[in-house]
């Protein structure tokens, strides 16, 4: 696992760090535990599958993840995906996240997707989006969105939840058009 920043969270260290291939076995077993934890078997299958497809049908230079680990033990995973529009805009979008169930409620999300942000924002990517809890992703920089401002590449079961923050501290512009998300991701059951 390459280090690429250490902080003190209260208890010990946490190591943030990009997503491996090695680690693709522990990652998955990470987001279905979670999602099993908070919404059932059914939905930490189906998350975990999700999570197996992006690492194996995602083309690298689309798909970018982040780890946390705590004493070489994985704690939270976050996956950013390339988001095509039909404007110039360099896009990822946010999904899936997952922290450790007993890890929850110290902050550890928030810290690895402001790492991811960072990372995508001096790698040139000028706007990050994703499809969640308003109330969360709003303390990491995400604002709600409509799909006048950029339309969602599937029907938006929950359109409140539909979020996105400029990289560059620009005012996010409408941008028009049709848009696409990776494969893995463009599947209704997920929007």
């Amino acid at each position: 696992m390459g280090l690429i920043s250490n902080s003190a969270p209260p208890g010990g260290y946490m190591n943030l760090s990009i997503f491996e291939q090695a680690q693709s076995q522990a990652v998955i077993e990470l987001f279905k535990q979670v999602f099993s934890d908070s919404e059932g078997k059914d939905e930490g299958e189906t998350i975990g599958a999700l999570v197996s497809e992006m690492i194996e049908t995602t083309d690298a230079k689309d798909l970018i993840g982040f780890v946390v680990s705590d004493d070489d033990h994985l704690t939270g995973a976050i996956f950013f995906s390339r988001f095509s529009l039909e404007s110039d805009t360099g896009a990822f979008i946010l999904s899936p996240v997952a922290v450790s169930t007993d890890q929850q409620g110290k902050g550890i999300g928030q810290k690895l997707i402001r790492f991811g942000l960072n990372h995508l924002r001096e790698n040139g990517v000028e706007l990050a989006l994703t499809y969640g809890d308003p109330g969360y992703y709003s303390k990491v920089g995400f604002q709600a969105i409509s799909e006048e401002t950029i339309k969602a590449p599937q029907k938006l079961s929950h359109p409140h939840g539909w979020l996105a923050q400029s990289l560059t501290g620009d005012t996010i512009p409408p941008i028009s058009g049709e848009t696409r998300c990776v494969e893995a991701l463009n599947k209704p059951v997920y929007w």
